[in-house]
C-alpha cells in the first residue's frame, strides 16, 4: 500500500510498502491493511502511525479527511500535519498545542461571521434609510407644471 498525507501547503509524508496504518476517528481507533476495503473518514486531531516491513513512523494531523482506495493506497488530506519517526519525538505537549490552536482558529472564525453580520446588517439600514429618501415630492396644489416656462 501507499500512505501520502498532504496539507495544503506541501506533502508531509509519501511512503510506499504499507504494511498497516493506525489511526483515530470519532468512532475510535482503527486499522488498515494492504487489501482493506473503500473507506472514508474525518480525522480529529490524532496521531496517525504507520508501518512497514523495515520501518516505522507517526505523523500528526491537525483534523483531515482519510480515505482508502482500492485497499492499496491511503490518502489523508489534513489541515496541518507533522512527521517524525518516533511519537516521542514530537513532545508531550505537540496535541495540546493542536487542540489550543484549533481552539483559537474557532473562535477567530467565530469573530469574523459575526463582523460579517453587523457590516451586512448595517448595509440594509443604509438602504432601507436611503430608499425613504428617494420617494418622489408631491406637486403644490397652486403651482402648475410648466410654470415659470416662458411660452411662445
Amino acid at each position: 500500500m501507499k500512505l501520502v498525507v498532504a496539507t495544503p501547503r506541501e506533502i508531509v509524508e509519501e511512503v510506499d510498502d504499507i504494511v498497516s496504518v493506525r489511526a483515530n476517528d470519532d468512532t475510535g481507533a482503527f486499522g488498515i491493511q494492504p487489501g482493506h476495503a473503500d473507506f472514508l473518514t474525518v480525522l480529529p486531531i490524532s496521531v496517525v502511525s504507520w508501518r512497514t516491513k523495515t520501518r516505522s513512523g507517526v505523523v500528526v494531523i491537525r483534523g483531515g479527511i482519510l480515505t482508502v482506495q482500492g485497499g492499496s493506497r491511503i490518502d489523508i488530506a489534513a489541515r496541518g500535519a507533522w512527521r517524525e519517526d518516533q511519537l516521542s519525538d514530537l513532545g508531550s505537549s505537540a496535541i495540546a498545542e493542536l487542540q489550543r490552536e484549533d481552539s483559537d482558529e474557532d473562535v477567530t472564525r467565530k469573530s469574523e461571521h459575526r463582523l460579517h453580520l453587523a457590516t451586512m446588517r448595517q448595509i440594509e439600514r443604509l438602504l432601507r434609510g436611503a430608499r425613504k429618501e428617494t420617494t418622489t415630492p408631491r406637486l403644490d396644489a397652486g403651482a402648475s407644471p410648466g410654470a415659470g416656462e416662458a411660452r411662445s
